[in-house]
């Protein structure tokens, strides 16, 4: 093999290393920042690009993968997430708890993300463990552990933000786990079991009342009804009894008018009832005990004229 043939081969090598070199496959929802001789020169989009080898370089940035830093030139456009490592916060109330978090975000200006900080995952980190730090200790433990979409609302703002100069978009954050001192949590459970008594007795004691209320308006109600039950019987009672003096009075008119029929319209009938009623009581004492009373009438001449007019009734009749 002469000299020319080992050029050409090496000119065929060097020309293939150069073609290979000026392209650049993207791929999708994956950007390059371009650098010309040290100055900024263009955003690569997904596809084949040509750019001019040994001039033109792509810049590199530090990224996160798998909890390492690591740099690449490579830009992830897709939405990523940061799980944080467990911090110590203080809460208002003075109470240290431990909170990991959940950051989702996004780069939308890799230029921004590139060029205006230096390492952006350890600056979205430390800016997150700050802010929620300070969110935090504006909070009582019980706001704390209660609050949770508040927290996440103030920290996604104040993140957003903050990190808006960067390129970056913070969709949500998210509090993983909050974990009170061991302490805490047992007067936590103490104070819960309190709780549930306290509840347990109220909703007793106003269940009792209310039996006592339902027990005293049975006994109203039935009261109320056994006294109309006995206005009822006494007014039937009475409405009886009248209906009864009615009709001995009627019977006693019509008894009446017979014996003026009987006896005449000379003799008076009062004289014959008076003397019926002489000769019921005297056959009612005479049945009696004879030896202790002895009855005298008062009216004695007006008894015996009473008896001679029944004389004189028989005496026509």
């Amino acid at each position: 093999m002469d000299i020319l043939t080992i050029i050409l081969i090496a000119l065929v090598i060097l020309a293939l290393i150069v073609v290979k070199m000026s392209l650049v496959i993207i791929p999708q929802s994956e950007t390059r920042i371009i650098e010309r001789l040290g100055k900024y020169y263009a955003t690569l989009k997904p596809g084949i690009n040509i750019i001019i080898p040994f001039i033109d370089r792509a810049k590199t940035m530090v990224a996160l993968t798998n909890g390492r830093y690591h740099y690449t030139s490579a830009i992830d456009l897709r939405e990523q997430v940061y799980d944080f490592d467990k911090q110590n916060v203080i809460t208002k109330d003075n109470v240290q708890t431990q909170i990991n978090a959940l950051l989702y975000f996004q780069i939308v200006d890799p230029f921004k993300a590139v060029y205006e900080i230096n390492n952006l995952p350890n600056a979205i980190e430390k800016l997150t463990q700050t802010t929620l730090r300070n969110i935090i200790g504006e909070l009582e433990l019980d706001e704390t552990l209660t609050s949770r979409d508040t927290i996440n609302t103030k920290l996604r703002a104040v993140l957003d933000d903050a990190t808006n100069k960067w390129g970056i978009k913070v969709n949500r954050v998210e509090l993983q786990d909050i974990t009170p001192p061991q302490s805490v949590l047992q007067a936590m459970e103490k104070q819960m079991q309190a709780e549930r008594n306290k509840r347990a007795t109220i909703l007793t004691s106003e269940g009792e009342k209310a039996a006592a209320i339902l027990k005293s308006e049975g006994q109203k109600t039935a009261r109320i009804n056994q006294a109309e039950a006995d206005k009822q019987t006494q007014i039937l009672r009475a409405d009886g009894e009248a209906q009864a003096r009615i009709r001995v009075a009627e019977a006693e008119a019509i008894a009446i008018n017979k014996i003026t029929e009987a006896v005449g319209q000379s003799t008076n009938p009062a004289n014959y009832l008076i003397a019926q009623k002489y000769i019921d009581m005297m056959q009612n004492i005479s049945s009696g005990d004879k030896t202790k009373t002895v009855y005298m009438p008062y009216e004695a001449t007006n008894m015996l004229g009473s008896i001679g007019g029944i004389k004189d009734m028989f005496k026509e009749s």
